[in-house]
């Protein structure tokens, strides 16, 4: 006979506990621990029982046959790039987000654009009303696509099965309950349970499903730590709000490569792919001197682009000098203004320093380094950076300008949007000429060096 109990879960691991405990022995997270009632015996693991058992046998290593996963090619070529060239058959891929963020109109746009496939839009959030309101505003329509507005588990599995769906995609994980655990929806147990069913239905029928996953206030995606172990692909759909921009990026993928990146901006239609981005993050006047402005190489993943670096020095108007950033690590900020004092005798430490990283991106690529110290250094002296000139490099504490990866990439990405000189580390054209390239090169080992030929 089924019984109940109350159990406590830990919200970023998932181990059980039969009582409370401050640190979880799983992860050793503090106050990580949630209460929740579950049911034991026949009732509760009958079904779960069935699903598991197939009919499997040990196979040598040697004798399985490698073949190459089958991909479904989606109408947008920035998600394809992230998940690798395209949906694998039978993957489980999680997209995880802000609110309000982008993740249903990503899903949106590229299933209403597939033709030939059956699709199936579960939605837990929204009515099909709603969602059909959705898709009138980005201008999509199709009939292969079915609407399915369910949070039971067992009844959504059931309309799978009599439908034969090609693709599924599930509005939200956490919106989902299975009737066999008494638990509310979203809890640690129903989200493992929900996702685990998926993942089988998935792997033994072979058709592709995407979960959307809430994520909670660190940005992390909601729920047990243990569904991003679940499933093979995690997406995280990021970008201030404030902004236009959006990216998405590959935190797991066993199908690709996670230094992928794809870049979207909102417009009033849904999101428009960005084929360019370093076009859109440069100002469009940089032909006007403005002191304070250096143009940085960075790299998101192994995607080069140029952004715009912005900094405002002035005197301290209230006696503490304020260090205020936007898209940069203040505490890095820091100590490049620390290195400035001390090994170039640059006197800042009676000034305010005011930073930005055009565009609204949040940049954490150490070659920036270089561009930082330049734009500090153009706005305290109140002098305009030689026009068409762009850098890559890492600042070290002693005042040498170490190396950056993937240069060669950078000083193409410079060259191709018409830039005429390159600032870059020493050293770091190692195994290539500087002349294989239409653009001039200039290496430097010192930020005085730096500042010699940028101030002269």
């Amino acid at each position: 006979m089924a019984k109940t109990k109350t159990v406590f879960f830990c919200n970023e691991c998932g181990h059980e506990s039969p009582k409370w405990v401050g640190r979880c022995p799983g992860c050793g997270q503090w106050n990580t621990m949630t209460e929740e009632t579950v049911v034991t015996g026949k009732k509760g693991t009958s079904g779960r029982r069935g699903l598991l058992e197939t009919d499997t046998r040990p196979v040598a290593l040697s004798d399985i046959e490698a073949l190459e996963e089958p991909r479904i090619h989606l109408p947008s070529g920035e998600l394809n790039r992230v998940l690798g060239g395209g949906l694998v058959a039978g993957s489980l891929t999680l997209i995880g987000g802000e609110p309000g963020i982008g993740k249903s109109t990503l899903l949106l746009q590229n299933i209403l654009s597939i033709r030939g496939r059956k699709i199936l839009y579960i939605s837990g959030e929204e009515s099909a009303s709603q969602l059909k309101l959705h898709a009138d505003r980005i201008g999509k329509e199709a009939d292969n696509t079915f609407i399915l507005c369910e949070t039971s588990l067992d009844k959504i599995l059931a309309h799978i099965e009599n439908m034969k769906p090609q693709l599924i995609v599930v509005d939200s994980i956490q919106t989902i309950y299975s009737p066999e655990i008494e638990s509310a929806p979203g809890s640690v147990s129903q989200v493992r349970e929900c996702a685990a069913k998926l993942l089988r239905y998935a792997k033994q029928s072979g058709v592709p499903v995407i979960l959307v996953g809430h994520i909670n206030k660190d940005g992390a995606i909601a729920g047990p730590k243990v569904l991003e172990h679940i499933v093979d692909t995690v997406l995280q759909f990021e970008g201030d709000r404030q902004y236009l921009y959006r990216i998405l990026r590959a935190i797991k993928n066993r199908f690709g490569s996670t230094s992928e990146i794809g870049i979207y901006e909102m417009a009033d239609r849904g999101l428009r792919e960005v084929k360019n981005p370093s076009e859109m993050l440069l100002s469009q006047n940089r032909e006007e001197e403005m002191s304070g402005i250096a143009i940085g190489v960075t790299m998101e993943g192994v995607r080069p682009f140029l952004v715009e670096v912005q900094a405002l020095v002035s005197s301290a108007a209230y006696g503490t000098p304020q260090r205020a950033v936007t898209g940069f690590d203040q505490r890095r900020l820091n100590m490049l203004l620390a290195v400035l004092e001390k090994r170039a005798r640059f006197k800042l430490a009676q000034k305010d320093v005011f930073l930005n990283i055009a565009g609204g991106l949040k940049v954490a690529d150490p070659a920036l380094d270089m561009a930082v110290v330049a734009s500090v250094m153009s706005s305290n002296f109140d002098i305009s950076l030689p026009p068409h000139v762009a850098m890559a490099g890492e600042v070290g504490l002693s005042g040498e300008i170490r190396t950056a990866a993937r240069i060669d990439r950078r000083v193409t990405e410079a060259q191709k949007l018409g830039f005429k000189k390159i600032y870059i580390p020493k050293g770091n054209l190692k195994g290539m000429n500087a002349s294989d390239f239409n653009i001039e090169v200039i290496e430097v080992g010192k930020i005085d060096e730096l500042f010699r030929h940028l101030f002269a």
